[in-house]
């Protein structure tokens, strides 16, 4: 028997990797103690006794073609169901001897089933296009310069004082909700954003929003009001289609701000924070509620700035380490902080490395949720996930 807890720190990555190699590609794991312990970990990540860092891959569709061994097709897994179940389960089949786990759903889209038809989204409000486009949705520049962003606010605010209920629910909505109401099938509720930087820069441009922010704050300023109200408003609408007021409301918000990154503390506080502040004061007012970010860039500058948030929950960049986010959000879950491209490139050494870096960094406090810190993205393998299992098994014990 392997006498793991005898291997010097500096040496375990190589020689784990090396055991994985001895035994076909499996990195030694007791599959079925490990999917107990990582259950009872995955319930207070913070708990005094879990026994061991939760796992939170879970892989992804994206994993899908280089485990199989086929080109990776998106617009096919998208709109060919036969084939993309097919997939699903043959990866699936194979998941289950590596890791002992079915880990994407099988269950295809009931055609059958009764739904809301989609309403308006913040973008429809500031009239941008959202395209799909190389494998993903993409917003479209609606305005290029500050006399037309000041003009498409005009609109925006006219919008948000009308019958914005009017504006906002499709043809055919209260038809809808008329039949499913009733049965008690609400319409999902507004609970998460594209973030404010990511998602100004995606209808104004990148260099337009800096400009915008040094330039000329009181015009940014607006434009990040309007956001926010936008926001609330949305949210606001679909509660009260669900049946909620604003006591019996779900709490909690999630963002998803790569492009936080872009801007500088100052600027960030001027027009991203306000949003955030706006969204939980009135969403995730509570210490527990969920207050969420993703942000998978180089935006450990503006760390400091979201911790007054009292964050629950982060996913920041791979250059953005436990030892930084800790001291500023204290009680945030941090899930993180694998790179992705570690992953995807089955840097086997470096896998565990990293690991053990945010195992040493987060162990005084816990709260870790080991994952990547992003998208988890096509060549990612199972072998890998196994890997990480193994490591934290192993050397990832409270």
């Amino acid at each position: 028997m392997t006498d793991f807890a005898s291997w010097p720190r500096d040496q375990i990555p190589a020689r784990l990797v090396a055991e994985m190699h001895k035994n076909d590609g499996l990195a030694p794991v007791d599959i079925q103690r490990f999917w107990a312990d990582d259950a009872l970990a995955h319930k207070d990540p913070f708990g005094a006794d879990i026994p061991q860092v939760p796992l939170g891959i879970r892989m992804s569709w994206e994993c899908i073609p280089a485990e199989l061994g086929f080109a990776y097709d998106s617009t096919r897994y998208h709109n060919d169901p036969e084939w993309a179940h097919e997939t699903t389960v043959a990866y699936n089949d194979k998941a289950e001897k590596i890791v002992g786990r079915r880990l994407l759903n099988e269950t295809p889209p009931d055609p059958n089933t009764k739904h809301y038809p989609a309403a308006k989204g913040l973008h429809d409000v500031f009239e941008a296009e959202n395209n799909w486009q190389a494998g993903s949705w993409w917003l479209k520049e609606s305005v290029h310069n500050d006399d037309e962003l000041a003009a498409l606010l005009d609109r925006v605010e006219a919008r948000l004082a009308g019958d914005f209920r009017s504006f906002l629910l499709p043809e055919g909505w209260d038809e809808a909700k008329a039949d499913l109401l009733p049965q008690g099938i609400k319409p999902r509720l507004y609970r998460g954003q594209r973030g404010p930087v990511t998602f100004a820069t995606s209808i104004f441009g990148a260099e337009n929003l800096i400009f915008l922010i040094h330039d000329n704050p009181r015009l940014a300023e607006r434009f990040s009001k309007a956001i926010l109200d936008a926001m609330l408003a949305i949210a606001r609408v679909i509660d009260e289609e669900a049946g909620y007021t604003p006591d019996t409301a779900p709490r909690g918000f999630s963002f998803a701000d790569d492009n936080s990154c872009l801007l500088t503390p100052d600027m960030y506080e001027l027009f991203g924070y306000p949003i955030l502040k706006g969204i939980f004061e009135r969403y995730s007012p509570a210490p527990g509620d969920r207050r969420y970010q993703h942000s998978d860039s180089d935006m450990g500058h503006i760390v400091p700035i979201l911790g007054r948030l009292d964050m629950t929950g982060v996913n920041f960049g791979p250059n953005v380490l436990v030892e930084h986010i800790r001291p500023h959000m204290p009680n945030a879950v941090i899930h993180g902080v694998l790179a992705p491209f570690t992953f995807s490139r089955n840097d086997e050494e470096r896998i565990v490395a990293e690991f053990l870096r945010d195992f040493d960094q987060a162990r005084d406090k816990r709260g870790l949720v080991f994952a990547t810190a992003g998208s988890i993205n096509d060549g990612s393998r199972l072998t890998g996930l196994r890997l990480i299992m193994s490591a934290i098994q192993h050397f990832g014990r409270y």
